[in-house]
Parts: C-alpha cells; structure tokens; sequence
C-alpha cells in the first residue's frame, strides 16, 4: 500500500530515476575505461518506467527482467555499490561477479532475475503469479520486456495463460521503438502493443514512458486489480532509449540524429524536475541537496566495485547445482 504524501512520492520518484540515471552514466565511463567486462545495456532515457512500476512493489513481489535490467534492479532494491561491482566481476556484486550486466539476480528482494534471452521473463512472470494465486497471496509478478519480445511466442502464451487463470500479473512493455537496431514499424504491422491485450481479454493501457507520474498513476490501477484478485494487465510504456543498443556500438545510422535530439528533449528527469519546481512541490536547493548525495553514493559504488575482490576459483562451479 502507498502511504505517501504528494510531495514524498514526487521526491521517491525523482531520487529513483536520478540515481539510476547517475548510475549508468558511471557505468558507461566504466565500461570505456575497461573496467566493465561483457556487454553494458543501459537503461538511460527509461527510467521513468521501472521507478514508476516498482514504486509499488514489496519485496516478495517477483520481477523478472530483460538485457537492459540495471534499472529495474536499482528500483527494485539492489544497491548501486551490489550492482557496480558485478558488472566489475567481482565477488561483492548481486550475482557474486558471476553474471555481469545481463543476469542480476537478488531473489531476496524479488528480483527474480535479468536475462539476454528474448521473451522467457514473460513466461516467468506468469509462473510467479500463478505461485502466488495458489498459495492465496497478494503477491504479483511483474515482467519487462521490450517490443522486440512482442513477437516471441513467450508473449501470446504468458498474456493467455494469465488471462485464463485470472493471475496477479503486470506485463510492461518498454516499447522504445526498437529491437536492437530493428525498427518496430518495419518489425510489426500492427504498430499498438496495448491493444493487442484485447485478443486475451484483459485491459490494454498505453502511456508516456518518459512521463513517471502517467507510469506511476497506470501501474498503482493494475497492481491494485492484481492483488484484488482481479486479473493480468498490459501496459505498454512509449519510451526512447537515448545511448545505443550497447556500449560501444554506434547509435545512428539506423535511426536520425534529429530523433536522437526529439526525445532527448523529453528526458524524463527533466520533465519531473520541471514539474516539481512548478509545483512548488520541492525547493530547488532540496533537489541539489538529493543530486549531491546521488553524486557521492555512485562514486563511492564506483570505488567500492573497484576495490572489490574477484571471486575465488575455487568457487568456479557453486551455485551451479543445488546445494545442501
């Protein structure tokens, strides 16, 4: 349940997507510097989407995400200093240096896992939610995806099997208009995700992603319905990501530089600060008070995934089969 007043809940959100933007920023530099090894997909320019749909999240709700999942774990509870030093290798990070950028896990805060693997969260997050009817909780599952994922297989049968069993289910699909470097104009024919949820008969929401409080106000109405026993929800965030696919590829040449600067234009963070500061909300000097302590955690997180020990050899094969 929310409890908070206005003002704390323009301050959670604000404080939430800085922090993961601050943190990718550092992770980027990171991952120039050497200091990142694998890939780093981050989640700049969409943050407004998992700060808006976590903020309603318990820790026994369950998330399963996708390649680009720095942000939802930060919203979801891991801590920059956890998350930094796994993409660094090393044994303090969530997944104990053992999966890297694309395969965070922190199962006991609900983060059920990130994956480079195209659709199979959905189906996760249905089994989450099918768990938690049978149990009688009010737990909920929640996936993101994105809207390359609309075209697996993986979605049609999660949506279906949700639909028919009434599961505690979010689907949110981060349509930021490509799959890699594919366009979803060229990949679908039908250019709406939300209405697809009609085929399964449940409600099919879309929103600004770039706009947290339209996220917050769609996700606080479906986790509602899904722990009042009333059903899956389809929401699908319009976003844009505004670094390329991975670093270290090139993000043009598939889309226009006059693109790249349109949604730029519509930062999210922006968009909230402006709002905030209209609003009369937080006083600016409190909004420099919250990026300043942003700044030091990061750099500390940076510090600390570097001071961090490697994980030993010896331990090569743990947490590969289950253990007494």
């Amino acid at each position: 349940m929310n409890t908070r007043t206005k003002a704390e809940t323009y301050r959670y959100l604000y404080r939430t997507m800085k922090l993961i933007r601050s943190v990718e920023e550092r992770l980027a530099r990171a991952h120039m510097e050497g200091l990142v090894h694998g890939a780093c997909h981050t989640y700049v320019g969409e943050e407004a989407i998992a700060t808006g749909v976590c903020a309603y999240l318990q820790d026994d709700d369950a998330v399963f995400s996708t390649h680009r999942g720095h942000g939802h774990a930060i919203a979801k509870g891991v801590s920059p200093h956890a998350l930094m030093a796994e993409l660094y290798g090393r044994e303090t990070g969530c997944s104990n240096g053992r999966g890297g950028s694309m395969h965070l896990f922190a199962p006991e805060i609900g983060l059920m896992g990130t994956s480079g693997i195209v659709g199979p969260c959905i189906l996760q997050a249905v089994g989450a939610g099918y768990a938690a009817k049978l149990m009688h909780t009010e737990r909920v599952g929640v996936t993101f995806f994105g809207d390359g994922a609309v075209g697996n297989g993986a979605f049609h049968e999660g949506l279906n099997l949700a639909a028919i069993y009434d599961l505690p289910v979010l689907f949110i699909c981060e349509n930021n208009l490509y799959a890699t470097e594919v366009s979803f104009s060229y990949a679908s024919r039908n250019p709406s995700v939300a209405s697809r949820a009609d085929n399964y008969g449940m409600p099919g929401v879309e929103v600004d992603g770039n706009d947290v409080l339209a996220v917050y106000k769609a996700a606080g109405e479906a986790i509602r319905r899904a722990r009042n026993g009333e059903g899956p929800t389809l929401i699908e965030c319009k976003t844009y990501r505004m670094r390329a696919h991975a670093e270290g590829m090139g993000e043009s040449g598939y889309r226009s530089q006059e693109e790249i600067a349109l949604w730029k234009d519509r930062d999210p963070i922006k968009t909230l600060r402006d709002r905030i500061l209209e609003d009369d909300l937080i006083a600016t000097d409190d909004l420099k008070t919250i990026e300043a302590e942003i700044k030091t955690i990061v750099e500390e997180a940076a510090q600390f995934a570097a001071d961090s020990p490697w994980p030993d050899g010896q331990t090569a094969i743990s947490h590969v089969y289950q253990e007494e």
